[in-house]
Order: C-alpha cells, then structure tokens, then sequence
C-alpha cells in the first residue's frame, strides 16, 4: 500500500497527469500492476491500451478516450514516443509525497475503459464500473470456490479483460496473482509443475501448447491445482478429451470484454459429460435465446454502463424488454447447458443453408498437422455465399487431401473448396481471429 500511496502523490503532482482517464500501455510486470492500483486510488479512470496495436490505432484510442496522458512501461518506451506518451520512470523521478487513496469506491463510476478486440470492425471504448467488477468477481467465486492459499497465475494481457478480471479479483478477494510477461508454454508448464498455482485463465492457442508439453510427461500439475479456465474462442473436443485423459481440469467459459470476464462456466463436475458446452449462468447472470434466430441474450450487473462517446451504441444492442443482444448464436441441451454455435456476422448463407465456421474449424483442427483454421464467407455467384477457409500448417498440406477429410465428416456444402496457407492468422488480443482482416485479404486479391 504504502508504494502504491508514492506513486499515487506522483500521479497527482504531475502537470502531465490532468483529467478523469489516464491511458496505459503495459506488460505484465509488477510496475504496471502497481501503477494500475495507483490509478484507480487516485479516483480517476484507466483506459487500457493494447501496445501490440499500430501507432495509428492507438492514436485513435487515444483521442477517442481523451486521455490527457499515456503512461507507459519502461520496457515498451520506444525513443520516438512524444507528449502524451509519459514513461513510468519519468513520473517515478518526482520527489512529490505520498496521496492517501481513495477509502472507497462508488459501485457506479467508471473504473475502467478498454477497447473492444475489433473482430469485426473499429473497436469501441466499453465502460466498466467498480459494480460491474465486484459482481463478475463474486461470481466467478461462487462458480469456481474460493480457499485461502489460492494463487491465480495471470499469463494473459492485463490490459484485456481476462487478465484485468483477474487483478481485480484478487483485490476483491485478497488473492495472490503471479504474474508472468508473456505467454511461454515451457515456462507456464514448469510454474504450474513446481509452485503452488491453483488456477490459470487460457484462451485456445495457450491450451494447445500446454497440452502438447503434457503429452510427453507423466507427472501432474501442483497438488493445489484446481482449474485451466478457459474462453476466448472455440475448442474442439478431441482437444477437451486429451485434456480429462491428461488430468487437466478445464473449466470452459464464456464473456466478453462488455460483461467483464465470464457470465458462464462449466463447472468441473460436469466436464465430462457436457464435453462442447460452455455451461450454465453463473450467479446474477441471466440467458435466453431469442426466437428468431437463436441469438444469445442475457441480464447481468456485470454489464457494461455503455460505449464511451457513443450513447446510443448500448441501447442499439438492448431489446425492448433489456436484454443484450451479444451477436452470438446458441443452443441449450434439455438441462439447460449452453452451447455456443457461432457468431451472427460469421454466419455463411450458402444456398440457403446456414453454415457456421466454428463447427468446420472444430472439424480441421483435429488434424495433427492444423495448428490453426479460419473459415470466412465470400461472395459466390452461384450460391450467394461460399466458405473459403485460410489454414496454418505445421508441414505442407495438399488442397484435395483437405477437402476430402471434410467431406468425410461435414454436409458436403460445409466443406470449403478453397483452402489458402498461411503462416498465421491475425489475432487480437483476446487470442480470437479477426476475421474482418482475412476477408479484406480476399477481397483485395479479387
């Protein structure tokens, strides 16, 4: 507390530091742990930025935000960066005293702001309240448990939402984090092998890799391992399988940055007979689906207040009775688990027929030779839409030998008749594919 009070008095005696926001660009180091916490002590708001974007998106994040300032990590300062870019060390200079912080917080101000992962298009300033923290961490306990000797090991961005969630988690729940700076499969199988981690969030591509390090060794994980949470994307469920065959206790999940980390789990005990799903509601989270086309449809306190400087985007997504439309298609099995079928804007028209890419992706990537998959529609003359599917392979993969492994398993209009290589697909930092950019790639080429 007491370093936290330093840089607090720092942040306010700086001329630099004005307004409500501060912007942030850091790793997962503890400066910019304790930075964050000064922040949020000082009263005002943090607006993660992702420093993997260009220097072009950020600007435009930042002048959306209207952050008077930027504080950045020493390890990420580059020497062409100007006002209102400010390196930590630089504030860290001021000999100011000490700020008592904040003895408490208003559950309706706005303790956050971060940017949509732009899957789809330009992304948007998503408000996040202390409310809307403090219910997605009560929560997340009441689904996961909580005991005194729990460590979280945050291997994900804390300037996405999974990682955010899970400092502000152990604020909430006087947790240890152990942070790490980057994901590194060796190094995470080695922390969770020797130290007592109960839990860790991943998203698909960090499963896999930890995963493939199991394969070859016989021991488990730490005796106070509890629980792989899992979200960001699908999985496929030969993968799932490995992993109960493993010992690997995956509790599948799904949230999104606008309800502050998951709003449904599968709870341990189930895994193995609901293999696919994502589970139930959690606590305070209500779902349904709406009629006319299956979207997923919830209510809960940890729902985002709004878009910054768009106010009519939230209620854009709202129906008329209050429930947010998430843009994602699903289905209930008969005891009320949810599954999740696919996105409404990646959904492929073709001939009628609905196609969703996640279930041919689930298909691809059970192939040892597929690290990754992404299925997009394009425009076809004939069938209005056609699927094209653009492929990451750890070896050489003929075009015939794809499409006949998945017409061996999918309705023949699923099977894409186009597959492109490529080294990899772009990301955001969710780990989720930004399939906006592969279709401008085919367009561009058309």
């Amino acid at each position: 507390k007491s370093r936290v009070e330093v840089t607090a008095g720092k942040l306010l005696a700086s001329p630099a530091v004005k307004g409500k926001r501060v912007a942030m660009m850091t790793r997962n180091s503890l400066a910019g742990y304790l930075m964050a916490l000064a922040v949020l002590g000082t009263g005002k708001t943090i607006v993660w930025i992702n420093w993997r974007l260009s220097d072009e998106e950020i600007g435009r994040q930042l002048t959306d935000s209207q952050a008077a300032v930027c504080l950045v990590d020493d390890a990420l300062w580059r020497s062409d960066f100007r006002a209102p870019f400010m390196k930590f060390s630089a504030l860290e200079q001021s000999d100011a005293q000490p700020h008592q912080l904040v003895d408490q917080f208003n559950n309706a101000d706005v303790a956050s702001i971060m940017y949509t992962s732009g899957t789809t298009g330009a992304p948007k300033g998503v408000m996040q309240t202390f409310g809307n923290h403090f219910a997605s961490a009560v929560s997340s306990s009441l689904n996961l448990g909580l005991t005194g000797h729990d460590e979280w090991l945050c291997a994900v961005p804390i300037f996405h939402i999974s990682g955010f969630s899970i400092m502000m988690r152990g604020l909430i729940y006087g947790m240890t984090v152990r942070l790490i700076d980057h994901f590194d499969p060796v190094v995470v199988d080695h922390i969770l092998t020797t130290e007592p981690i109960s839990t860790i969030s991943v998203v698909p591509y960090m499963l896999k890799k930890l995963l493939d390090l199991r394969r070859d060794q016989r021991n488990v994980y730490n005796p106070y391992f509890r629980c792989m949470l899992l979200g960001g994307g699908p999985i496929d469920l030969e993968t799932l399988k490995d992993c109960r065959q493993l010992q690997i206790p995956v509790v599948q999940s799904y949230g999104m940055t606008e309800t502050c980390s998951q709003i449904v789990a599968l709870n341990d005990a189930d895994a193995d007979s609901r293999i696919g799903s994502v589970g139930k509601p959690l606590f305070l989270t209500q779902l349904k689906l709406a009629e006319r086309n299956q979207e997923v449809l919830l209510k809960t306190p940890a729902l985002t207040v709004g878009y910054l400087n768009r106010p009519q985007a939230l209620p854009d997504k709202l129906t008329a009775d209050g429930w947010y439309r998430t843009g994602d298609i699903g289905h209930f099995d008969s005891d009320g688990f949810l599954y999740i079928d696919g996105r409404i804007d990646d959904m492929i028209i073709s001939g009628g027929e609905n196609i969703f890419p996640d279930e041919i992706e689930s298909v691809y990537l059970q192939r040892p030779d597929v690290d990754g998959i992404a299925i997009v529609g394009v425009d076809d003359a004939k069938w209005g839409q056609r699927p094209v599917a653009f492929v990451v392979g750890n070896q050489p993969i003929s075009e015939p030998e794809l499409i006949q492994f998945g017409r061996q398993r999918l309705a023949h209009y699923k099977v894409p008749k186009q597959f492109i290589q490529i080294d990899q697909l772009p990301m955001n930092a969710g780990g989720k594919v930004q399939r906006f950019k592969l279709k401008q790639r085919i367009d561009a080429s058309l």
